[in-house]
């Protein structure tokens, strides 16, 4: 499978520039350069940088300066301490991954929305294009499978826009279901040698998500433990959730009792095969857990899927160094953090 140099381990820098209180106050404090030295130290060799459009662009389309400034602030301090960054656009005008935050509608059908979402790829190609060190994410975790025909449309405009001011920066993007492993086959032929394919991987979400707040259907007090075997997880499906299909695992997916990492090697393998027969790079952007899942299983969890990672070289970028609910930075994962990095 192809390589994607230079992007083999790193962590999101969620909840700085996306995803979060627009202010000034937030910007300056929540990342600081400090931060950068710190996964530089860790050994680190990229991080992922989500934006969201509010930061740079205006309802109208006009771009904002100080909002650039902190991107430019980024770039600075990972080439000072010797980190790649991918450019990650979080949210675009008329369109959020989530119903939780702000939710923002119809990208998909408004053609003005989707020429702002070109025009803001043609200025960053325009300011970035020339950064070494950057690549491009298109877009976060596009959601129902019925956009994915008009998203590889959009896709292909937002770089061709792109490639009128760079031809060698690397552009990245996914597909449906929230950048599922399963929507990889769907996604469009690489338009050019510089294409990345994508997807997340938060399996199996009962674990990864746990108590979560944001999932409508979750009891806020459930917890369980990783490894857990396919009988118990189909028990635990009853209690955790009020509609429990959506987190469902068929027999199928395991090929033994128990979770491990045979699990996620079967899970990638059709992702893999896509790439491989397409010759393009493949990126797992988000992958983590939730931090109200305990210590030790969440490093059980991160020791199965790495060794798949590792055993296939497939790049990837733990979500979150910091906060948004699965920051591995925070204090709780002080005794075990040498072990997830």
């Amino acid at each position: 499978m192809k390589e994607f140099a230079g992007f083999k381990h790193g962590v999101n820098f969620g909840g700085w520039l996306s995803q979060c209180e627009h202010t000034k106050k937030h910007y300056d404090t929540f990342i600081t350069e400090e931060d950068f030295k710190n996964v530089a130290d860790w050994g680190i060799d990229h991080i992922r940088l989500p934006v969201d459009y509010n930061l740079v662009q205006n309802k109208d389309g006009t771009f904002i300066e100080s909002g650039f400034a902190y991107i430019d602030s980024a770039i600075s301090w990972a080439k000072k301490y010797g980190l790649n960054m991918v450019l990650d656009l979080h949210k675009t005008q008329g369109f959020s991954f989530d119903d939780y935050s702000e939710h923002e509608t119809g990208f998909w059908e408004k053609e003005e929305l989707q020429n702002l979402f070109y025009k803001l790829w043609e200025e960053f190609a325009i300011r970035y294009g020339k950064e070494k060190i950057l690549v491009f994410e298109l877009l976060n975790e596009i959601t129902d499978k019925a956009y994915n025909d008009k998203w590889m449309e959009i896709a292909e405009k937002a770089v061709a826009a792109i490639r009128k001011h760079t031809k060698e920066t690397k552009v990245i993007f996914g597909g449906y279901y929230n950048n599922s492993v399963v929507s990889v086959k769907d996604l469009a032929l690489p338009f050019d040698e510089n294409i990345v394919y994508t997807f997340h991987s938060y399996e199996p979400l009962l674990f990864t998500h746990q108590g979560a707040y944001w999932v409508k259907e979750m009891d806020r007090n459930f917890r369980m433990k990783y490894p857990v075997s396919k009988t118990e997880y189909k028990k635990l499906l009853q209690v955790a959730l009020s509609v429990p299909s959506r987190f469902s695992i068929s027999d199928d997916a395991l090929s033994g009792e128990y979770f491990n990492a045979d699990y996620y090697e079967n899970m990638f393998k059709e992702a893999m095969d896509v790439a491989e027969e397409r010759n393009v790079a493949l990126y797992v952007g988000e992958y983590g857990v939730i931090d109200l899942a305990d210590a030790e299983s969440t490093k059980n969890w991160y020791k199965d899927i790495n060794s798949v990672f590792e055993k296939y070289n497939i790049s990837r970028c733990a979500w979150n160094y910091k906060g948004k609910d699965f920051g591995f930075n925070d204090p709780k994962y002080d005794s075990v953090r040498k072990d997830f990095i």
